[in-house]
C-alpha cells in the first residue's frame, strides 16, 4: 500500500521560503514520476512542479526560478523548496506519485501553505 505524507507548511511573510517534503512508503520514488500540485480557495488543482524518474524536472510558468523540485532516494523522499513566496502562493500543496508500471496514482493528504503581504 503507497503511502504519501507531506509536511512542511505554515504560515510565511512574503518573500520568505518553506521547504515541503512527502515520504513516500510502499513505493520506490525514483522509478516513478513525483508531482507537487496545489489548490488555492475556490481554484482547481494546477500542477506546480515534476520530477522524472531520469530526473527531468518542469515547473508552472507561475513558480519558475523560485521553486525547485528535488529527491532523495534513500530516504525515499521529494522535495519542494520555496523560495521568494508571494500571497499568490498560498494553497493546500499536495504530493503525487505516478508509476508507469502499475499504472498507480497516488496523493498524499496535502500540506496548507499561507503567505501573507
Amino acid at each position: 500500500q503507497v503511502q504519501l505524507v507531506e509536511s512542511g507548511g505554515g504560515l510565511v511573510q512574503a518573500g520568505g521560503s518553506l521547504r515541503l517534503s512527502c515520504a513516500a512508503s510502499g513505493s520506490i520514488i525514483m522509478i516513478n514520476t513525483m508531482n507537487w500540485y496545489r489548490q488555492a480557495p475556490g481554484k482547481q488543482r494546477e500542477l506546480v512542479a515534476t520530477i522524472t524518474s531520469g530526473g527531468t524536472t518542469n515547473y508552472a510558468d507561475s513558480v519558475k526560478g523560485r521553486f525547485t523540485i528535488s529527491r532523495d532516494n534513500a530516504k525515499n523522499t521529494v522535495y519542494l523548496q520555496m523560495n521568494s513566496l508571494k500571497p499568490e502562493d498560498t494553497a493546500v500543496y499536495y504530493c503525487n506519485e505516478r508509476s508507469a508500471y502499475s499504472g498507480g496514482d497516488y496523493w498524499g493528504q496535502g500540506t496548507r501553505v499561507t503567505v501573507s503581504s
